[in-house]
């Protein structure tokens, strides 16, 4: 067994230490074992030198192998899944609460909240092999879900789960499906109906002694991935430690593969391209110490400048030299990394279109207009309906999956923000002087990603007279500014009577600078005015700063 957790105190963690602790924090999106605390101490134990990095083993078993047959039917569905067996296993109530949570967290993680991987885990002595993964009809699957007394057809158990706050965020995965995958013993007794829940029967418990693991998804190497995770985290609890019992999974083609995988791996980097890449000077084996300290155990080889480096199945992160190059900074300590000037003369420049929106944005200010920040997403209703528009005139972004009706759409116009900023604001002093420069999005075919942005500068004036001429003039003087002179010759900007949905008849111009259109100005219509819940005249102006560059 590892040693006892120990005891951080201050004088007692080195800087590495410190510095180790927190790139696990950072990295623990990849690192999967470290989402528990077995994973975590142990990291650390290794990283301090008080244990060597465990040595897992896939062992078969002394009787017959479990095994898990696939069927056709699961091909369109969850057509994936794996297994394996922790044999002889003893929990207390805080392991069997880190098995559970460590489960949990996996399925929020690399599983995508069950989508592409949903774990099972069972109570083998009440079970009896081999095992069947297939899919049917709702109404053909009836069982005894977890913490249930009584049976439901998986028809029912849609129903019922919609209600409850955990599971109905993973029913959408199966729901409209016309079979659900299902989970049976050689007794028909029910397993899973992945990856919503498990059968009540073969729950495990603090007493359980055998856990018969199975994984299914729709990523078959994911699926791999958490399966090694969750038997090599909890592997040190069996009887023989770090040793975990192979089960077999028929495939519908007839094959047949062996799991847990447990692969180890080799891999070679030389020492000059560590040192190279971290911006150190370190002998080929202080590296390969710092790396064994990862739990990558690494010896020098061949000419001396060589590193070979094990892999373990733990480190499912470990992808390409880079990934083991930034294990030895890690290791190394970031801070203790020595800061030296880059060879190559560089001067950084700040973006024009950004710098321009920044001098802008003081001038606004000092013009006595206060900046907002609205959000890039909005509803359809705001830069639609509201504006006396259709959907399809805005030439919008849609979102597919917009999680509120709030947030439908990308915004094409920054108007409705500051409307609705207005509103929020109704009882601050009058006038209310409200200004926004930020990035709209319009559909443009022409665009690898079928849409473009433009910057935009919109003003609002909204007071007991509508302030046309303060409009007007805050116009002239952020043309002013941008050295753009009144008048068509000469690349100027002239202002033409115009019309639009949003604004109130005679009341609109459009603006037109260095020959092209560049925006609009006016007096909202009313019936606008009254969408956005507002009480009195408002005058506005937004213009495409970009022509400006």
């Amino acid at each position: 067994m590892p040693p006892p957790l120990f005891h951080i105190e201050r004088d007692q963690l080195t800087k590495n230490l410190m510095n180790y602790v927190l790139n696990l924090a950072w990295n623990l999106m990849k690192l999967y074992d470290l989402l528990c605390l077995e994973g975590l101490v142990r990291g650390l134990q290794v990283f301090k030198e008080r244990i060597k990095a465990p040595v897992y083993k896939r062992v078969m078993p002394n009787g017959e192998i479990q095994k898990l047959i696939i069927t056709e039917e699961t091909a369109k569905i969850r057509p994936y899944a794996v297994a394996a067996v922790l044999r002889n296993i003893k929990f207390t109530k805080d392991r069997y609460d880190s098995f559970i949570e460590l489960q949990e967290k996996l399925h929020q993680n690399i599983c995508r909240k069950r989508a592409l991987v949903a774990i099972g885990t069972h109570d083998l002595d009440t079970l009896s092999g081999p095992f069947t993964y297939t899919a049917k009809k709702p109404s053909d699957i009836k069982f005894k879900p977890l913490n249930k007394t009584k049976e439901y057809t998986a028809c029912e158990l849609m129903n019922i789960y919609k209600t409850d706050n955990h599971l109905k965020h993973y029913l959408h995965i199966i729901e409209n499906k016309p079979l659900y995958p299902v989970i049976y013993d050689s007794n028909g007794v029910v397993l899973s109906m992945p990856p919503v829940i498990n059968g009540n029967h073969s729950k495990i418990t603090v007493n359980t002694r055998n856990i018969f693991i199975e994984c299914t998804g729709t990523d078959f190497t994911k699926a791999k991935i958490v399966l090694d995770i969750i038997v090599t985290t909890f592997s040190e609890y069996c009887e023989n430690q770090f040793t975990v019992e192979a089960a077999e999974v028929v495939f519908p083609n007839g094959k047949l593969h062996t799991f847990p995988e447990l692969a180890y791996r080799k891999e070679m980097v030389r020492a000059d391209l560590i040192n190279k890449k971290v911006g150190i000077r370190e002998t080929p084996e202080n590296l390969a110490k710092l790396l064994t300290r990862m739990c990558l155990k690494s010896e020098v080889i061949g000419d001396g400048n060589q590193i070979e480096i094990e892999i373990p199945p733990t480190r499912a992160d470990i992808i390409h030299a880079c990934d083991i190059i930034e294990d030895a900074a890690i290791a190394y300590g970031y801070n203790n990394i020595q800061m030296t000037l880059p060879k190559t003369y560089t001067i950084a420049n700040q973006f024009p279109l950004n710098k321009l929106t920044e001098l802008l944005r003081h001038d606004m200010a000092a013009a006595g207009f206060t900046e907002a920040l609205t959000f890039a997403l909005c509803s359809q209703e705001d830069i639609a309906d509201k504006l006396g528009l259709h959907i399809s005139a805005t030439k919008a972004v849609l979102i597919s999956n917009p999680k509120t009706a709030e947030f439908q759409v990308a915004r094409t116009t920054l108007l409705p923000g500051l409307l609705k900023t207005i509103a929020a604001n109704r009882k601050m002093p009058l006038p209310l002087k409200l200004f926004e420069i930020s990035d709209i999005v319009i559909q443009d075919s022409s665009r690898d990603v079928g849409a473009r942005n433009y910057r935009h500068l919109c003003a609002v004036y909204y007071n007991k007279n509508p302030g046309f001429e303060i409009i007007h003039g805050l116009l002239d003087r952020i043309m002013q500014l941008l050295d753009v002179p009144p008048g068509e010759k000469k690349g100027g900007y002239v202002i033409k009577a115009s019309e639009g949905p949003a604004f109130f008849p005679g009341r609109c111009a459009e603006i037109f600078a260095r020959g092209q259109s560049i925006g609009k100005l006016g007096v909202l219509h009313p019936d606008v005015i009254t969408k956005f819940e507002l009480t009195m005249p408002c005058s506005c102006v937004e213009i495409n700063i970009e022509p400006f560059l």
